[in-house]
Parts: structure tokens; sequence; C-alpha cells
């Protein structure tokens, strides 16, 4: 009963897409098993980009099965949009399924999302105003409206007019907003999205349960990254939820013993998007240079990300957060024309010097990178298709990268492309 998640180490955008993708072709399904449709994956097929936001990666093969687990936030007009982008480009979607379970993301939310951002001023999270934390917010209130509530509209009316109660006294009485009106609302989903969605959802646990029973592969998805879990991230510039590896089994409802392999994907640099703590970045023309040459831009928002070197303190505490088998390095050919290439080894605090990232925030803020320095393999890695085609230099960057946090690289993405990359264990 063999199965494997894909997740990122840093703070997303570490191309995590990719290869979910390329695993796709081993298994029988993917699993997205947290997030919403704040977390972007571009896939790059034979020249042809496509940005998914809530669909998993796997979609792009005919033989997989993609479900949208239990622990995901779904805009179900943002699903129907992305379906039909789909369609329109010749991807088939009639084996999607969605969770019963999974929570639906209103207009209300994104309007919370918005004011609450504006309301913190300066102190604001970053968050891409698309109403994921308060969709999660209402789920831990027992407010929210799952997908399942479509399909009695009676029950769905009813939940909507409760969580209003609550709702529309925040918008009126903090924020001085117009009332929503639950019944306006309620046509609106029921006329556009319970004919199409309907078809889709299901018992996914069932669903995952039965074939992992039947011994087929199963791949989970994890969205956005460690450093921005809710629980274990750079609190509070982090998510609404868990995309570590515990994750994958309260957002799918399977048990731990079923996973066997957990891949993390981690970017040949660092990035984030928004606010927050980031020992390594960058300052400088080499920060420029990366963001300018990888394209760091955020896949739903355009925002400009945040850039440095790569951090193996962070890695390390990834490695055990997540119980990693692997690391999956990206976007090395990124930095293909760096004389120079670094490496945060450990943090200098106060004077001291750990090898641990620190438990408190204000720790994290002070630290100051100690690094070791490589030089730069000056070449293109594009054509690389073994490990002995990389260039020494690459690989002296990347041996010591796999000493520091002591699991095996097993792949190596050298470009965009679907068929750029290296199986380091080959």
């Amino acid at each position: 009963m063999p199965a494997t998640i894909v997740l990122g180490t840093q703070w997303g955008d570490e191309g995590k897409g990719k290869f979910t993708d390329l695993l796709s072709k081993e298994m029988s399904m993917v699993v997205r098993y947290q997030g919403g449709h704040n977390a972007g994956h571009t896939l790059v097929v034979d020249g042809e980009t496509f940005a998914l936001q809530l669909v998993p990666s796997g979609v792009l093969y005919d033989h997989i099965v993609p479900v949208i687990g239990n622990g995901v936030v779904v805009d179900p007009f943002v699903l129907l949009a992305e379906v039909d982008m789909l369609r329109r480009r010749g991807i088939t979607t009639d084996e999607l399924r969605v969770s019963g379970n999974a929570h639906l993301i209103m207009p209300y939310h994104q309007q919370l999302d918005a004011l609450h951002e504006r309301h913190l001023g300066k102190s604001k999270l970053g968050t891409t105003k698309r109403g994921i934390g308060p969709a999660y917010a209402d789920k831990s209130m027992r407010l929210g409206v799952r997908m399942q509530d479509l399909l009695d509209e009676s029950i769905f009316r009813e939940k909507l007019r409760g969580t209003l109660t609550h709702t529309n006294k925040v918008l009126t009485r903090v924020f001085n907003r117009l009332p929503v009106d639950p019944d306006a609302l309620a046509d609106k989903v029921l006329s556009e999205c319970l004919e199409p969605l309907a078809p889709y959802i299901a018992d996914t646990t069932d669903l995952i349960h039965d074939a992992l029973e039947a011994d087929q592969h199963v791949l989970f998805e994890g969205a956005q990254a460690t450093f921005l879990d809710l629980d274990h991230g750079t609190y509070p510039f982090v998510t609404s939820s868990n995309p570590t590896a515990g994750g994958a089994c309260t957002g799918t409802g399977v048990g731990p013993r079923h996973l066997d392999r957990i891949i993390g994907v981690a970017k040949a640099y660092c990035t984030r998007v928004g606010a927050g703590p980031f020992p390594t970045e960058l300052h400088d023309d080499y920060g420029n240079k990366m963001v300018d040459i990888g394209r760091e831009y955020g896949t739903n928002t355009g925002r400009r990300r945040r850039a440095g070197w790569f951090d193996a303190v962070m890695l390390r505490h990834a490695v055990r957060l997540n119980s990693l088998t692997d690391i999956a390095v990206t976007k090395i050919d990124i930095l293909d024309t760096f004389d120079t290439v670094k490496l945060c080894v450990a943090y200098e605090i106060d004077g001291e010097r750990t090898e641990k990232l620190p438990y408190h925030q204000s720790e994290v803020h002070k630290a100051v990178p100690v690094y070791e320095e490589f030089p730069g393999w000056n070449t293109s890695l594009a054509a690389c298709r073994s490990p002995k085609d990389l260039p020494s230099e690459a690989r002296r960057f990347l041996e010591a990268l796999e000493q520091q946090v002591g699991v095996p690289i097993s792949l190596l993405s050298t470009g965009p492309g679907r068929e750029e990359y290296l199986n380091l264990q080959s």
C-alpha cells in the first residue's frame, strides 16, 4: 500500500508541481491535502505552461485520478474556472473528485481577508486576500459550509444563514460594511455551482483507501511549504493550514503507516513572499539576479519574491519535522552564471554559533548567516541528463548540501520543462 508525499521545505514556490507531475507517471492517484487557491503550481509540458491553483498537478495524465482532499478549502467559482480552463486546453477533468468534507470559501471570506489585512496596517501579514484564513477560521469555529452541503439545498441555506448571523455582525459593527444577504448568496452559488460541481463531490477518504488496499500508488501533494505551516512555520507569517507531512494524514483521512516516501522539494536558493524573518535574504545584485533570472514573481498574485542564499539550517529542521526520506532540488540552473554560490550552514546569534533553527522568533530575526562559499560552474546545466554530465563545481555544491542535511538528494531540476531533470540515485 505505497504512498508518497511531495512537499515544500522552505517558504513555498520551490517547484513542487514539477516533481508531482514527474512522479505522477508512476501513480494512480494524486491528492491535494491542504491550502486553497492561494497556492499556484506551474507546469511546463511540451513548451506549454499550465498554472494550477486547486486541481492536483497529476491531472495532466489521463491515467490519474486527481483528488482534492478534506483539508483543502475550495472556492467553487475558482474551481469551476480552472476546470473550464483545462477542458478548453484539451485536458479532461472527468476523474476529478472533491471531498464532501472540504470547506467552501465564500465571497464574504475574501472580503474579511482584505479588511483584516487593511486593519493590521504596517503589521499586515501579506496574505493573498483569497479568503483562505477566514474560511479556515470558520471551520475551526464550527461555522463552516462544506462541499457536501451543496447537495442539500435546505441545509446549505440554513448553514449560510447561521454563519452570516455571526459574520454580518463583524462586517457591520467592526468594519462598517454592508451585511451579506444569505438568501441572495445561496441563490447565486446554487444556480451557478451545484450542477457542474455535483459529479465531482465524493467520499474521497474511501476512494484513497480503496486505492491503497488495491496496491495502487498514491501521491499526496502539499501546497505552500514547511515554514509556512500554521504550527511549525515562522508564525504569524504563515498560512492557515499544515503543509508539513502530518497535514497529509489529517487532510485526507489516511494514517501514517501508509506513507513510505516523503520527498522534500527545495530550491537551490531561498525565496519568500510577504513579511516574516528571512536570515539569508539578499538586498544586493545577487538577490536581484536571482529574482530576474528565476522569474521570482507569484503564480497567483504576481508579487515579487524576496530572495537569498540556500539555508541548510532551515532544511535540517524541515528534514526533522517531515521525516524526509529524500530531497528534490529545483532551479539550480538559475545559478548557472554566478561566479560564487553560498550555502548557509549555521547562524550566529548574539555572538554564539548555532546549527539549529531557534525556537524563539526573536532569535530568528537576529540570526546572522554563517556561509560556506563555493565556486560557480559558469555553464548551462540545461543539457545535463545524468549525474556525470554535471560540472564538478555543481556536484561539489550539491554534495555539501546533502552532507549538511543528512538525507540524499534524489532528484535535480535543471530547467522548467518536464524532461529537464536528473535522477541522482539512478
